[in-house]
């Protein structure tokens, strides 16, 4: 399901302020959108997304986009009106949360059962599976272990 595009919201003045001031200050630096994507480390079809208003973005896109276009917090400044226009546009999910700064403890995780009607639980789940896969892939093979042998192929019990 997509939301609501910020330029066919009837009030998106500062979505259309942060996506010419991202626009106006990339082009400025000399940056093309996979240079700004690759310094910020959010994908090119993001900031194309971004600057032609098909998409909203996210604070953290923002203040990155602050720190490699030297903007001076300009893009972040924007942020909570372009956020408000966000959940105008769009009243099932709300604008982006910014990421806890360092002050902020962040909710533990909870282990087990979760409800995967709810994204957060889906995207936590997701997250924790990356984490195992990188671990596994990273570790290095035990030396002292046989590899294991493949379960024979042949028919199986249906039990039905």
């Amino acid at each position: 399901m997509e939301h609501t595009s910020p330029s066919s919201s009837a009030h998106s003045a500062a979505s259309q302020r942060f996506r010419w001031e991202l626009r106006n200050c990339r082009v400025r630096r000399g940056l093309t959108q996979r240079a700004l994507a690759d310094l910020v480390r959010f994908s090119r079809e993001t900031v194309a997304a971004v600057e032609s208003g098909r998409r909203f973005g996210s604070h953290e896109f923002a203040l990155r986009c602050d720190d490699v276009l030297g903007t001076g917090g300009r893009l972040a400044a924007l942020w909570p009106q372009v956020a408000a226009e966000q959940l105008a546009a769009d009243g099932r999910r709300g604008p982006r949360a910014p990421e806890p700064t360092r002050l902020e403890r962040p909710v533990p995780r909870q282990r087990g059962r979760r409800d995967a009607r709810d994204p957060g639980a889906v995207v936590d789940a997701i997250d924790e599976l990356r984490e195992l896969i990188g671990q596994v892939l990273n570790s290095p093979p035990d030396p002292g272990s046989a590899p294991r042998p493949h379960p024979p192929a042949g028919p199986q019990d249906d039990q039905r």
